[in-house]
């Protein structure tokens, strides 16, 4: 599924990382419409919006995916940067949140980015809820950089990851409570694939999402992840992580099976792009900071047809 956040990866294909750039001083509307603005689309792992799919639905999903890619870069600009930027981060996210809140209450959206999803959330009767909470996971991520147990991480993915599932399957018009349930459990999967893939790189932005129970079951501390090379240790932690993950997307992959038409092809792509990474990681034997970790196209091809025809 989509996702804002690390599930995003999986949505569009290879990956361009670039800054968000300065937030500097969010005085106004117009500032912050100018920071949103600036915010890079980064590319992904899965086509986003597959040109498989009618523009009907494809235009909806450029929308729902810039607003959380959007949403998502603004939580992470300026990591790097002086103590007051996580206050102008909070400031960036609580201007989206009140436009989003203006436009469910009738009034006219300020910024590009909610005027351009504006009318993918009529088209679709979206709620409010999925998006506000894309926000609030941003809002956590500048206070919230550790994890204590794979719960703990869960119940981040349930804010930064499942909305996004919730909100494809209403663009579909597939949105039941089954069908949320085993999506809640394809889009975590997919995020926690997304952190181990990104060991090094969340940790050089002060973010461990490794749970800190499991570092130390496996015998890690928190200077392997900045480390010249993968220690065993944490190559076996990845390892533990990555299947953890692989048993969460099995376990939500029947969801195909409840779907037809464009829907069952775009949702077993988000699938076969989790399978065909967790793939990789098993190739790369979880070298995740030795080696830049990605899906190849042959595999996520051979993954993307096989959950296509048997919907698991």
């Amino acid at each position: 599924m989509l996702s804002g956040g690390g599930v995003l990866r999986h949505i569009r294909n290879a990956r361009n990382v670039s800054n968000f750039g300065a937030v500097g001083n969010v005085a106004s509307a117009g500032d912050v419409s100018d920071a949103c603005d600036a915010a890079p689309v980064r590319r992904e792992n899965f086509p986003v919006a597959s040109r498989l799919l009618p523009r009907r639905y494809r235009r909806h999903l450029i929308a729902v995916y810039g607003f959380a890619r959007r949403v998502d870069d603004i939580g992470d600009a300026g990591s790097e940067g002086d103590p007051g930027e996580p206050r102008e981060r909070l400031r960036l996210l609580d201007a989206v949140d009140a436009d989003l809140t203006r436009l469910y209450d009738g009034g006219e959206p300020r910024l590009p980015v909610i005027r351009a999803l504006a009318p993918t959330i009529e088209a679709c009767a979206i709620p409010a809820e999925p998006f506000h909470r894309l926000v609030e996971a941003n809002r956590r991520e500048q206070t919230v950089t550790r994890y204590e147990t794979f719960e703990d991480l869960l119940a981040s993915c349930a804010l930064s990851a499942n909305p996004v599932g919730h909100i494809v399957l209403h663009v579909f018009g597939l949105a039941v409570p089954e069908r949320i349930g085993l999506s809640d459990r394809i889009c975590s999967a997919l995020q926690v694939i997304e952190h181990c893939q990104d060991v090094g790189e969340d940790f050089a932005r002060g973010h461990v999402y490794v749970p800190g129970e499991d570092l130390r079951r496996f015998g890690c501390v928190e200077a392997d992840l900045v480390a010249p090379s993968t220690s065993p240790c944490l190559r076996r932690v990845v390892a533990f992580e990555t299947r953890r993950a692989a048993a969460l997307l099995d376990e939500g992959t029947p969801l195909v099976r409840t779907l037809g038409g464009f829907a069952r092809l775009a949702v077993a792509g988000y699938v076969a792009g989790g399978r065909a990474t967790v793939a990789a990681l098993e190739r790369g034997r979880h070298d995740v900071l030795g080696t830049a970790i990605r899906p190849r196209r042959g595999r996520l091809l051979i993954e993307w047809l096989r959950v296509l025809a048997r919907g698991r």
